[in-house]
């Protein structure tokens, strides 16, 4: 069962390593990341804010945010990963370690036993998007225990779209309605 304030994991489930391909990895992240994290989501906040698990929501802030705030973000991203709350990762670019994008993971507000996924890459790494999905929701049904996750479909680059492909993930009824706060989505 998951909720916001409840470990997502127990405690002795080993966090699986993130995925990495040849164009991308996923890192656990945190303050190190702050600058390069900024820069990523500020210059792609309409691009994010179109992304279906970031439609009509607060988050990003179409004025942006400072620094500092964002650093404040990523510092409770780290503890809550320390917690096992919520497993945040940031996407860095292969080869580079640019940072292209975000994945979140986190108990959904709405439904105690559903684990809400949401994921961002820039704008000028759209191409991405459909491969991150299919990366992530693979990796959520193959090596870690949630039972149902949510986690909007995306359109393949043929078109079709994606997301029936994982056990129990992206069911309908689970793409929720915004409730969380903003620290769930910097």
């Amino acid at each position: 069962m998951t909720s916001p304030d409840r470990p997502l994991v127990a405690p002795d489930f080993a966090v699986p390593h993130p995925p990495a391909t040849d164009r991308f990895r996923l890192e656990p992240l945190g303050p190190q990341h702050n600058a390069a994290d900024h820069a990523a989501w500020t210059s792609s906040i309409a691009y994010i804010r179109a992304n279906p698990d970031f439609t009509g929501r607060s988050w990003p802030p179409p004025g942006g945010m400072p620094l500092e705030a964002n650093l404040d973000d990523l510092r409770r991203h780290a503890q809550d990963f320390d917690r096992r709350v919520g497993f945040t990762y940031t996407v860095l670019s292969v080869p580079g370690d640019d940072v292209i994008g975000c994945v979140y993971i986190y108990g959904s507000r709405q439904d105690p036993g559903v684990t809400g996924v949401r994921s961002w890459v820039r704008a000028d790494h759209a191409s991405l998007d459909a491969e991150l999905y299919r990366v992530v929701s693979d990796w959520l049904a193959r090596e870690w225990p949630f039972e149902r996750v949510a986690y909007a479909p995306r359109v393949s680059p043929n078109g079709g779209e994606l997301g029936r492909m994982s056990r129990k993930l992206n069911e309908p009824e689970l793409n929720e309605p915004e409730t969380e706060t903003a620290a769930q989505g910097s």
